[in-house]
């Protein structure tokens, strides 16, 4: 099992803990933390793109000339396509772009993402993310000593309404839970601090 130094908000060392091999030691697997940020950015899609066919343009629905006699081609209505403010041909339409991979790829995705953070130093352990108050002056302290000054990921499961108020108007700088951290928030992200907690968590959840 990888040992990893476990230090405080000024990061001082503190201590170690040991963390599963077969999830921050694990073999990276490129392919898996491809499929999974496609995965992420497609169910991110709004789908939201849309043109009126010829039912739904305003027009008249009244035929322009007779069928025969007038030496035009026949046409029946203001609204074709082939017209012009007439509907559009074959146009996009909502749609739902999100899919889901299966839990095994899932889970080894995170096995990958978290191992590289490690393997690259990119990833602390903090013994704990407690703060007086809610001032972001404070959080932005912190995370300077911590060494992340650009984009940070923070993990914490404490609920801590003084991290989550201090860290929230922080360019950069995103909080989440150790049950919501995705590949694509750790590979989005140049640093990663985990709190001592959620790394003990995500170590047993990931391990099985």
């Amino acid at each position: 099992m990888p040992k990893v130094d476990v230090v405080d908000l000024n990061n001082q060392k503190v201590g170690e803990v040991e963390l599963a091999d077969a999830v921050f030691g694990a073999e990276i697997k490129e392919g898996l933390l491809y499929d999974s940020v496609r995965q992420h950015m497609a169910s991110a899609r709004v789908g939201a793109a849309k043109t009126k066919t010829r039912h739904e343009v305003s027009g008249s629905g009244k035929k322009l000339w007779r069928q025969k006699g007038t030496g035009r081609a026949r046409m029946g209505s203001v609204r074709s396509p082939i017209w012009r403010h007439g509907g559009t041909a074959h146009g996009p339409q909502p749609r739902d772009y999100s899919y889901e991979l299966p839990r095994k790829m899932m889970k080894g995705a995170l096995r990958s993402a978290l191992s590289a953070k490690l393997r690259d130093g990119e990833l602390k352990v903090v013994d704990a993310f407690a703060f007086a108050d809610h001032k972001t002056k404070a959080v932005r302290a912190a995370l300077t000593r911590l060494e992340a000054r650009q984009s940070v990921l923070v993990v914490d499961n404490t609920d801590d309404r003084n991290l989550d108020l201090g860290s929230r108007n922080l360019a950069g700088v995103t909080l989440v839970a150790s049950r919501e951290v995705t590949p694509y928030h750790l590979l989005g992200h140049q640093r990663v601090l985990v709190s001592l907690e959620a790394a003990k968590k995500l170590s047993e959840a990931l391990a099985k």
